[in-house]
């Protein structure tokens, strides 16, 4: 009876071992930030997002993208602002290109916990977007139009694949010009009021191969504010042509 008993108290040892390393192991896992929101830039809208979706949800992240209505700065702003009010607590917000300019402002939200900016811009106060865009002549691949009688600025289609989405195919670059939301031009000259991430930890990512916003731009914007550089080899659109890459980022940032 004496060896049952010491050989059933043994392997309540193990078993109480192995749960307590099982624990350890998840808590250190855990994402300490589990919510997610993603802000989209112009000429694009929430859809190109998809691949980083999948990826963030599978590993237990609540994600919600922004549908910008790229109208004005203000109006993105409040946009992201409403999807923030809904995260049940701190929250990464995550900006690619001009939803780089939005989070800048709307990440002042008390949610938000870091900020992620993707080939993205990231204006200081008092600075506009337009201002950093002029600081680097752009890429010959480079397709921004002149903005229309409407003050609607749109991508020229004939460029739009190696100007914006050079790392994807040619099905995939069309879906996204066909998708692209019509881009108020004044956003650009809008001036922040209050830059996030003079408060906020921040993370850039540079893509290397961007023609959309010279790479440049891009490291001087981040040096100048001290946000942590990661430079991926991709497109302006290195989210969905280097997703895993762009989540490792979100997840480094959810875990600080």
């Amino acid at each position: 009876m004496k060896t049952i008993f010491k050989s059933f108290l043994a392997f309540a040892v193990i078993i109480f071992s192995l749960a307590l390393t099982s624990t350890n192991v998840n808590a250190q896992t855990a994402p300490k930030i589990k919510n997610v929101v993603l802000v989209h830039g112009a000429f694009a809208d929430g859809s190109g997002w998809k691949g980083l979706y999948q990826i963030l949800t599978k590993k237990g992240y609540n994600v919600t993208i922004v549908q910008n209505p790229l109208s004005s700065l203000e109006d993105d702003v409040r946009a992201t602002n409403l999807a923030l009010d809904k995260q049940d607590g701190p929250t990464i917000l995550v900006g690619h290109s001009w939803g780089g300019t939005v989070i800048t402002e709307a990440g002042n939200h008390p949610k938000v916990a870091a900020l992620v900016y993707v080939a993205a811009l990231q204006p200081d106060n008092g600075e506009t977007s337009v201002q950093w865009l002029q600081t680097a002549p752009p890429a010959p691949e480079n397709g921004v139009l002149a903005p229309d009688d409407k003050g609607i600025a749109y991508y020229d289609k004939a460029k739009f694949h190696a100007g914006f989405a050079g790392d994807l195919s040619k099905e995939d670059a069309d879906f996204m010009f066909a998708s692209q939301g019509a881009f108020y031009a004044k956003g650009f000259g809008t001036p922040i009021t209050k830059a996030a991430w003079r408060t906020k930890p921040s993370y850039g990512i540079v893509a290397t191969e961007d023609k959309s916003i010279n790479p440049d731009i891009e490291r001087a914007m981040y040096k100048r504010s001290n946000t942590k550089i990661i430079e991926i080899k991709g497109s302006h659109v290195v989210f969905i042509s280097q997703p895993e890459k762009v989540a490792a980022v979100i997840i480094t940032a959810s875990q600080k």
